[in-house]
């Protein structure tokens, strides 16, 4: 009689499902342990190819990182990654021996992990919530990758990013053919999923994909010209469907208690003496404790004073106010973010073009964790007229499409000034800046491309552009487009071709 729980709940297969094979798995793992002694050597016969893909897993994973690899081989690539902590779960013995010699600070298990009891275990061994679950090329050696991806939530938290990598499907006859000239050890009857595959069984399993690319489309040196192609090739769409490697980056989203979080709505404002208590006055209360911090930019009409009337003339809110040290929005953004008190950061901007009645569409995205960066996009329903000039309207449009490829994710509207995210998330931007440096005089592509770095799941909230009722507008079009334009050579270089 066959073993299998189903829970009528979820409709999901558990440990013992009639997809297990125990002859498969002895093959499997007896293929790993004669692997084990010469991984070292298959590596290095390799290395431009495993060369590349330590060098992308370290842009998603930052240094001293937790993180768990399942199928961790001899541990080579959780070596390159430099953890403060690492976990390892194989099949193999022998594997999990040589990744202790090699990792001899790293956490190790020998066991199945379509067992519950490896998963139980595992648990058990961790310290603390782990930050990052690698399943490199493990999906192929599974019986039930549905069950497995089921069993996997019980090791995350909310902000685990589990990242998958696996061979493009259709580079399996490649494969089976360098494997016949000795260019690629052999390997055991394996799953070929394709990219689709993967990401509907994520689905299935209540995972939320953040990002998904595709890589090497040459995984040989080739005097160099491999290198060259990859990084730019490769980068192409449509071209690089043909790439070998597929990486696809997700969250768990079984539900996870959470509390009411505070949140601070930060106002960047120069010269908007006019605006200022219509910021107060028409800002919705969101959360019990909420703060709406201005920070002002040395102003000349008095923006300053009306601050600290508006101030005094509400003592029922929470309402602080400092002056940046620095100038331009960018550094209004940082200055604020640092002193903010909230658990939740908005920015709303003084001139007032986006309602402030929408914020708890933002809040409620947040705090629910349905987004982790959240951007308002004035681009979907019509404007008031004159809120932008067609110029700058086509303009926003075209850097919405550059930036969207950069990224890897679709984005209509960089430019809007409405963003929100957590102050935990914040802080790992913060912390990770020194990748990108202080490039961004505008603030907006500080926390993009700082979100992306960071796999947070960003997603967009329509509002309705308005214009202005007071004041005159601070970008210029042509300086501030030229502005923009480097900044996208720059984004390019770190986000693309590297």
């Amino acid at each position: 009689m066959v073993n299998m729980t189903i829970s009528v709940r979820d409709s999901k297969i558990k440990t013992g499902s009639a997809y297990l094979n125990p002859q498969r798995k002895k093959r499997i793992l007896s293929w790993a342990n004669d692997l084990a002694k010469t991984r070292a050597k298959w590596i290095k016969r390799n290395r431009f190819y495993y060369q590349d893909e330590y060098r992308y897993l370290n842009f998603l994973i930052p240094q001293g990182s937790r993180i768990l690899e399942i199928g961790c081989g001899t541990g080579q690539l959780l070596a390159a990654l430099s953890p403060a902590q690492a976990y390892g779960v194989d099949l193999s013995p022998e594997m999990t021996t040589e990744a202790q010699k090699i990792l001899p600070e790293g956490i190790f298990i020998t066991g199945d992990i379509e067992e519950e009891n490896t998963i139980l275990s595992l648990k058990d061994k961790m310290n603390g919530e782990i930050d990052y679950i690698i399943i490199n090329d493990t999906l192929g050696m599974l019986d039930d990758c549905q069950a497995t991806l089921a069993n996997i939530h019980k090791l995350c938290s909310k902000d685990t990013r589990i990242i998958i990598a696996y061979y493009s499907k259709l580079w399996e006859p490649i494969l089976r053919f360098a494997e016949r000239i000795y260019l690629r050890n052999r390997n055991p009857e394996m799953n070929w999923l394709s990219r689709s595959d993967i990401i509907n069984l994520l689905k299935l399993e209540t995972y939320d994909v953040i990002s998904s690319r595709r890589r090497l489309l040459i995984p040989r040196s080739v005097f160099g010209l491999g290198r060259l192609c990859n990084i730019s090739l490769g980068m192409l769409p449509g071209i690089n469907r043909f790439c070998l490697r597929n990486y696809i980056v997700c969250r768990s989203l079984e539900e996870k208690q959470r509390p009411t979080p505070s949140v601070t709505v930060l106002v960047p404002c120069r010269n908007e003496k006019g605006n200022i208590e219509a910021a107060v006055s028409r800002t919705p209360l969101m959360a019990p404790d909420q703060e709406l911090l201005f920070v002002e930019g040395n102003s000349s009409d008095g923006t300053w004073e009306e601050i600290q009337r508006v101030k005094d003339a509400y003592p029922e809110l929470k309402i602080n106010a400092l002056q940046q040290p620095g100038k331009g929005k960018g550094d209004a953004v940082r200055c604020g973010f640092e002193a903010a008190e909230g658990d939740i950061l908005m920015i709303l901007d003084a001139d007032l073009t986006v309602p402030p009645e929408v914020l708890p569409r933002f809040y409620h995205a947040v705090a629910s964790g349905k987004g982790e960066y959240v951007n308002g996009t004035r681009l979907i329903y019509p404007m008031e007229e004159g809120a932008m000039r067609p110029l700058n309207y086509l303009a926003n449009r075209s850097f919405a499409v550059i930036f969207s490829w950069l990224i890897g994710a679709r984005m209509t509207d960089t430019l809007c000034g409405t963003k929100v995210l957590s102050k935990d998330h914040y802080q790992t931007i913060a912390k990770n800046r020194a990748y990108f440096g202080d490039f961004d005089p505008f603030g907006d592509f500080d926390l993009i491309f700082g979100a992306t770095k960071s796999n947070l799941k960003m997603i967009e909230i329509p509002v309705r552009y308005a214009s202005r009722s007071y004041g005159e507008t601070q970008i210029s079009r042509f300086r501030d487009g030229w502005e923009l334009l480097k900044m996208v050579l720059f984004a390019a270089r770190k986000l693309k071709f590297f």
